[in-house]
């Protein structure tokens, strides 16, 4: 009977000395999704979430084909009331994740292609202070619908 506790507490030893698994890379750019205008020639809103890794990056720009321009924004509270302003760029602090959301930063899709509908995956370009640059098929959803990722909140840019 004492040899199947050996060899369990042994098999345990190793497993317990062995390397753990390494995660694998850490995406720069996820969760990205794209609320399309709910009145046609209105501009889309981008969210993501932007992860510094282990040396972070700052955002400078992103872009598309298939729209005209893109900006990025942030709401702010000015005079009692909540107000869009475009950012310059974000910075991505190492091992930090920045969420871009309703009602927070976000990225304006002005002149987005007749063609995008909702389910038409979207490509978004990142370009980083790095010289790194993402490119990720962004999930379109409706003016109404409920963000396709946890956390996506609500906020009305049909005002914007």
């Amino acid at each position: 009977m004492r040899f199947p506790f050996i060899a369990v507490l042994a098999t345990t030893a190793l497993v317990a000395c062995s390397p753990a698994e390494e995660a694998g890379p850490v995406e720069m750019v996820e969760n990205a999704w794209v609320r399309l205008p709910a009145v046609d020639g209105r501009p889309a809103a981008a969210y993501f979430v932007l992860n510094g890794g282990e040396g972070g990056d700052t955002l400078l720009a992103i872009d598309s084909e298939r729209v005209a321009t893109v900006e990025l924004h942030e709401t702010i509270m000015e005079d009692g009331a909540m107000r869009m302003r475009p950012i310059m760029s974000a910075d991505v602090p190492p091992g930090e994740a920045i969420v871009f959301e309703p009602g927070g930063r976000h990225g304006m899709l002005f002149g987005v292609d007749p063609e995008i509908t909702p389910g038409t995956p979207l490509t978004l370009n990142f370009r980083f202070d790095s010289g790194r640059d993402v490119s990720v098929d962004a999930v379109t959803i409706a003016a109404g619908d409920s963000p396709p990722f946890e956390g996506g909140g609500e906020t009305d840019h049909g005002a914007h």
